[in-house]
């Protein structure tokens, strides 16, 4: 059976290492905080780190600021144009994640921001709440500073000190992780119909 898995992180890995990779970790960052990339940046941050370990927090602070960056333009998203957002959530099937949160900012208010960065919910989700929500922005903004830094900040240091070892790890099981993951997810919607 063919290395699909590890040929992917393999290319990743090649393209990590490259001085353009900073530009689309960037970029990525900044959109997926307010579009819809089911991607997060950990994908992207975790593999430079990896290939460029001791550039690992200026990494951190490229994804930080730019999620951040996103984060206020879905704010602004969310704060004038809820209705049109309303409606790619509806097609996108995101409207469960978009009740949760909901609830969420009803139990906790803006506090749930700090949350919003380390959860599986996509933070587009809380971006775009907290401007529908008219939150105060520089609440907001803290909040997402804290949340989404530390979370950055986490995946960048266990990148770092994971370093070869981690990596060897990771190359050794990666296809039967991948295969393993393909096979639960099949096995859920199998079970959900």
């Amino acid at each position: 059976m063919k290395k699909i898995f590890s040929s992917t992180l393999e290319y990743i890995l090649q393209q990590a290492a490259k001085p353009a990779a900073v530009y689309l970790l960037f970029i990525w960052s900044f959109v997926e905080a307010w579009f819809i990339i089911p991607i997060p940046p950990d994908v992207i941050l975790a593999p430079m780190v990896l290939a460029k370990p001791s550039k690992a927090f200026f990494y951190a602070n490229i994804t930080t600021i730019s999620s951040i960056l996103g984060g206020c333009l879905g704010f602004i998203i969310g704060m004038f144009a809820i209705d049109y957002a309303m409606g790619i959530i509806n097609t996108l099937g995101l409207q469960g994640y978009y009740d949760q949160a909901l609830e969420w900012f009803s139990v906790w208010g803006s506090a749930v921001i700090l949350i919003a960065g380390f959860t599986i919910i996509p933070f587009k989700v809380f971006t775009i709440m907290a401007g529908a929500m008219k939150m105060n922005f520089f609440l907001f903004l803290i909040a997402a500073t804290l949340s989404r830094g530390a979370r950055f900040y986490l995946v960048s240091y266990a990148a770092k000190i994971g370093g070869e070892k981690g990596m060897d790890a990771i190359v050794k099981y990666i296809d039967k992780i991948g295969y393993f993951i393909i096979l639960i997810f099949i096995v859920i919607l199998i079970m959900s119909y």
